[in-house]
């Protein structure tokens, strides 16, 4: 049956040896994150996930949520008991701002906490995370009044909250909503209208549910530049904080899913509710914003943790399930079969997931720095670089991290051969629930030309010079390394390849906008892979370090050394087979008739 084992370890080597957050002691927020402390939350943290969370995920997924006939909904067994000592722990508070309750620490000792809890129950640990996403938009966007009234108790797990873009008509094209936001006249506004595929949008795990909803006033632009943002509550909340009457609001179904069941995504029917508006008339899409982009490294954070428990699982039946004979020889004679472990192509498997996970995870960290370095960092330049390093890889996070946490799980469930296409392994549900990962949020289609449509050009393309430059210090730097020499001469190579592709759509995207369109997934992937390039050649400099001064767990560290050279000598290789395809443009792609497309 499943397992699951927070990565503590791995953790604690890329905050301390790889990313060195002890340097940034002097910045604000990171004063408390020492070593050690980081070492108990983090230990603490993976027990509660172990112990709490990952025991209801099974059952969470066979039970699903239920809607009453008053339009209320109940979580699976287990799932408010979870929520209270989640809440009771203070897990809810550790990344908040200290003026509003929270603790203050720095994200990037946020992300594993996040990760293990996504890895141990994803439909669990979406409920506080889209919460954290919606008290990230009130923070930046609201007034002082609504920040005051709202934040301490959404912070607090007391209040969840959710965000509410898509209506059954529109997606990602939320210029045709139609849920409209009438003036009462007073500051508030009835906010009606039909939202679909709102994630915790009714549940029993909290008092209060703070919806964040899209909708047009009677005069906007029938277009994106006439969406607003409203607060509309669950139950009003009066000026001291006490919750009133229910508002005009009402979960109308529960969405049948492939996967995350425990999660209940629902249909949202507001008729006349009150709401509020956050921030400006009219530039609400900008407000959401802030919490599409918090809400989309989540997500990235998602594809890592489902890849990670998948992976486990997998190396633990490889090991334990016998079946033929290795190719070599028999590796146990007393025994009548060989455990898959020993098969190169179960190995295939398990060193691409491996270099992923590990790899991924250490992105994921890299970017969380940069979210914190970009609000702290002591020099104006500093901040504006990692505001826009996390500008332009937050689509790489999501889009090739969800990508990528999708082939994992599928791969790891290759392992399990014939079981892991049966409910009771548990990989299927991995598989499920990794695949929403892809979609939601922004489809990883619409990440990909995020990417290459807006965040290349932006302020000149100085983002996309500054990743550049990076890249080629750190293989400069590691050519001298022997042992390093060869996977920094093929990431140089790599970032060639991404290079090459940057300049053709510069020489090709003005003139045709669909050579752009077919190349953009392929190019989101070739920058994943030059950045996990560029994680793997940190963390294997790290462990070769730390090997040579005698420190930490050496079978660890050599196992980072060798997964680094299975990355350099599987992965990075793609960027020139990606850059190739980009350069076919897109007259084939787009060349056929809808009805040459199936010839009956």
């Amino acid at each position: 049956m499943p397992v699951y084992r927070a990565p503590v370890q791995d953790s604690l080597f890329l905050l301390n040896d790889v990313l060195g957050v002890e340097r940034y002691a002097n910045l604000p927020g990171f004063a408390n994150a020492t070593p050690d402390m980081i070492e108990a939350v983090l230990t603490e943290a993976g027990k509660f996930c172990e112990e709490v969370l990952f025991p209801i995920n099974q059952s969470g997924d066979l039970e699903g949520c239920t809607r009453h006939d008053d339009g209320s909904v109940t979580t699976p067994k287990g799932f408010k008991e979870a929520y209270d000592a989640y809440c009771e722990a203070g897990w809810t508070l550790l990344t908040q701002p200290e003026e509003f309750g929270g603790q203050g620490l720095p994200h990037v000792v946020g992300f594993p906490v996040e990760e293990y809890r996504m890895a141990a129950n994803q439909a669990f640990a979406m409920y506080p995370g889209l919460t954290q996403a919606a008290v990230a938009a009130i923070l930046v966007k609201g007034s002082e009044e609504q920040k005051a009234l709202y934040a301490p108790k959404m912070i607090s797990g007391e209040w969840g909250g959710t965000m509410n873009l898509t209506e059954p008509h529109c997606g990602t094209d939320l210029g045709l909503i139609r849920t409209r936001a009438v003036p009462n006249g007073d500051g508030s506004y009835d906010v009606s209208g039909t939202k679909i595929f709102i994630s915790s949008g009714e549940h029993d795990l909290t008092a209060n549910i703070i919806h964040l909803v899209l909708a047009k006033t009677p005069d906007a632009p029938d277009s994106v530049k006439g969406i607003s943002l409203f607060i509309v509550p669950k139950f009003l909340v009066g000026e001291d904080g006490s919750l009133g009457e229910h508002n005009a609001l009402q979960c109308g179904s529960i969405e049948h899913k492939m996967g995350i069941h425990a999660n209940s995504t629902c249909v949202m029917n507001y008729d006349g509710a009150k709401g509020w508006m956050v921030g400006e008339e009219n530039k609400g899409l900008a407000a959401m914003f802030v919490m599409m982009n918090a809400a989309r490294l989540g997500v990235g954070i998602q594809g890592l943790g489902q890849a990670d428990i998948a992976f486990q699982n997998a190396v633990r039946y490889a090991q334990d399930r016998r079946q033929g004979r290795a190719l070599t020889g028999p590796q146990d004679p007393q025994e009548k079969a060989d455990p898959l472990f020993v098969h190169p192509d179960v190995r295939r498997m398990l060193m691409d997931a491996k270099a992923t996970v590990e790899g991924l995870r250490a992105l994921c960290l890299w970017g969380a720095l940069q979210v914190d370095l970009a609000h702290v960092a002591e020099t104006e330049e500093e901040r504006q670089q990692a505001d826009d390093l996390v500008s332009l890889l937050t689509p790489v996070i999501k889009g090739y991290g969800t990508d990528k946490g999708y082939d994992v799980a599928t791969n790891a469930q290759q392992v399990f051969g014939g079981h892991g296409y049966i409910e009771e392994w548990g990989m299927s549900q991995y598989v499920r629930d990794a695949r929403i990962t892809m979609i939601y949020e922004g489809a990883n289609g619409v990440q990909a030309m995020d990417l290459v449509g807006r965040k290349l050009a932006q302020n000149g393309g100085r983002a996309i010079q500054a990743f550049f430059a990076i890249i080629d210090t750190e293989c400069a730097r590691a050519k001298d390394n022997e042992a390093l020499a060869d996977f920094s001469g093929r990431l140089e190579k790599a970032n060639g390849e991404l290079k090459a592709a940057t300049m053709w759509f510069m020489q090709n995207g003005m003139a045709n906008p669909n050579n752009i369109g077919a190349g953009a997934h392929h190019y989101m992937h070739i920058m994943g892979i030059v950045a996990l390039g560029s994680m793997w050649l940190m963390m294997a400099e790290a462990a070769q370090k730390a090997l040579a001064e005698g420190r930490g767990n050496k079978a660890f560290l050599e196992a980072k050394l060798v997964t680094a050279r299975h990355f350099g000598e599987r992965f990075l290789p793609d960027a020139g087979s990606l850059r190739r395809k980009i350069e076919a443009g897109s007259e084939a792609m787009m060349a056929l008739t809808p009805e040459q497309f199936y010839a009956a």
